[in-house]
Protein backbone atom coordinates (compact mmCIF):
# COMPACT_ATOMS: atom_id res chain seq x y z
CA UNK A 1 0.00 0.00 0.00
CA UNK A 2 1.52 3.26 -0.67
CA UNK A 3 0.28 6.95 -0.24
CA UNK A 4 1.54 9.41 -2.65
CA UNK A 5 1.77 13.14 -1.95
CA UNK A 6 0.53 15.19 -5.11
CA UNK A 7 1.25 18.85 -3.03
CA UNK A 8 3.96 19.56 -5.79
CA UNK A 9 0.94 19.75 -8.54
CA UNK A 10 -1.14 21.22 -6.70
CA UNK A 11 0.81 23.63 -6.18
CA UNK A 12 1.67 24.12 -9.34
CA UNK A 13 -1.97 24.40 -11.01
CA UNK A 14 -2.40 27.13 -8.05
CA UNK A 15 0.85 28.73 -9.11
CA UNK A 16 1.89 28.93 -5.83
CA UNK A 17 5.74 28.89 -4.48
CA UNK A 18 6.69 27.40 -1.74
CA UNK A 19 7.83 30.26 0.44
CA UNK A 20 3.82 31.62 -0.42
CA UNK A 21 2.60 28.54 0.96
CA UNK A 22 4.70 27.92 4.09
CA UNK A 23 3.46 31.98 5.04
CA UNK A 24 0.04 31.11 4.35
CA UNK A 25 -0.19 27.78 6.62
CA UNK A 26 2.38 28.64 8.93
CA UNK A 27 4.56 25.35 8.45
CA UNK A 28 8.39 26.41 7.82
CA UNK A 29 9.86 26.05 4.37
CA UNK A 30 12.11 22.71 5.25
CA UNK A 31 8.73 20.77 6.50
CA UNK A 32 6.77 21.83 3.35
CA UNK A 33 9.36 20.69 0.94
CA UNK A 34 9.32 17.14 2.37
CA UNK A 35 6.14 17.15 2.19
CA UNK A 36 6.10 18.12 -1.02
CA UNK A 37 8.83 15.45 -1.87
CA UNK A 38 7.26 12.73 -0.49
CA UNK A 39 10.32 12.17 2.28
CA UNK A 40 7.29 11.83 5.27
CA UNK A 41 5.83 9.22 6.40
CA UNK A 42 2.88 11.39 8.72
CA UNK A 43 1.39 14.56 8.32
CA UNK A 44 -1.19 15.93 11.30
CA UNK A 45 -4.72 16.61 10.16
CA UNK A 46 -4.30 20.36 11.20
CA UNK A 47 -1.82 20.74 8.77
CA UNK A 48 -3.28 19.08 5.80
CA UNK A 49 -6.40 21.27 6.85
CA UNK A 50 -4.23 24.55 6.45
CA UNK A 51 -2.94 23.15 3.16
CA UNK A 52 -5.94 22.69 1.86
CA UNK A 53 -7.09 25.83 3.20
CA UNK A 54 -4.60 28.05 1.35
CA UNK A 55 -4.70 25.91 -1.90
CA UNK A 56 -8.40 25.93 -2.72
CA UNK A 57 -7.98 21.96 -2.78
CA UNK A 58 -9.66 18.90 -0.79
CA UNK A 59 -7.17 16.39 0.46
CA UNK A 60 -8.00 13.67 -2.31
CA UNK A 61 -6.75 16.26 -4.87
CA UNK A 62 -3.31 15.97 -1.98
CA UNK A 63 -3.48 12.43 -1.43
CA UNK A 64 -3.47 9.61 -3.52
CA UNK A 65 -3.64 5.58 -2.77
CA UNK A 66 -1.97 3.54 -5.13
CA UNK A 67 -2.28 -0.03 -4.38
CA UNK A 68 0.80 -1.78 -4.89
CA UNK A 69 0.02 -5.69 -3.98
CA UNK A 70 1.86 -4.93 -0.42
CA UNK A 71 0.36 -5.36 3.04
CA UNK A 72 2.39 -3.15 5.29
Amino acid sequence: MSIILRLDRVMADRKMSLNELSERVGVSNVNLSKLKTGKVSAIRFSTLNAICRALGCQPGDILEFIDDGVND
